[in-house]
């Protein structure tokens, strides 16, 4: 029994010694990878290099996840910096129209008064009138993009026309027609522009 009871403490002993070690191995071994990033897979991590292919093709799908909301991410970017643009273009203008207006007085308390007034006045409808744009225009993109489940410049042209033909329809079918056609081609020549370098190698490769 005796005998038993220490074979029994020895053999806990043992194990207790080897399961530390393999512990603290594994421990040191995992500790070291994720912080530094750039270390060597240690040789106790037994990796099957199958794992290692297998999480290359899982990260294609958060990057294809991220390009489907793009354009809901970018709305608040465009709604944004339409409205600042809008903003420094309105001011610029009402600066322009104020010193016309005010041509004949001299400068005074008035006159500087009278100025400012129209910055602020131009300033807050310009900004206005193109943040009311990007908004309508972001809403129809991210609508028709989420109707087609695809993400391309037929979105961008869909999106813009439909912008012109809403932000006019108080002006009637002529109105509709015009913003429709005002938006057409902004966003036509937008999506020109981004894929010029594209139709430029392949107009060179057809010629070749």
């Amino acid at each position: 029994g005796a005998m038993e009871g220490g074979g029994n403490s020895k053999g806990t002993g043992l194990g207790g010694l080897f399961g530390a070690g393999g512990v603290g191995y594994s421990h040191a071994d995992l500790a070291g990878v994720p912080l530094t990033g750039m270390s060597p897979l240690s040789p106790y991590l037994n990796l099957d290099p199958r794992y290692l292919v297998q999480d290359t093709d899982e990260f294609i799908l958060p990057t294809g996840a991220n390009k489907t909301r793009g354009r809901f991410e970018l709305a608040f970017f465009t709604i944004g910096g339409c409205c600042m643009t809008g903003a420094a273009f309105g001011a610029l203008n009402g600066l322009r129209l104020g010193l016309k207006e005010t041509q004949n007085m001299a400068w005074s308390k008035p006159r500087n008064v009278q100025i400012l007034n129209m910055v602020t006045r131009q300033g807050a409808l310009w900004a206005n009138t193109l943040g009311s744009l990007a908004l309508l225009y972001s809403a129809f993109g991210v609508i028709i993009e989420k109707t087609r489940g695809a993400e391309d410049d037929l979105n961008t042209i869909a999106a813009g026309t439909l912008t012109g033909m809403l932000y006019k329809s108080t002006g009637g079918v002529r109105g509709i027609a015009r913003g429709g056609i005002a938006g057409l081609t902004l966003t036509g020549l937008y999506a020109l522009y981004n894929n010029w370098e594209h139709m430029k190698g392949s107009l060179t490769r057809q010629s070749l």
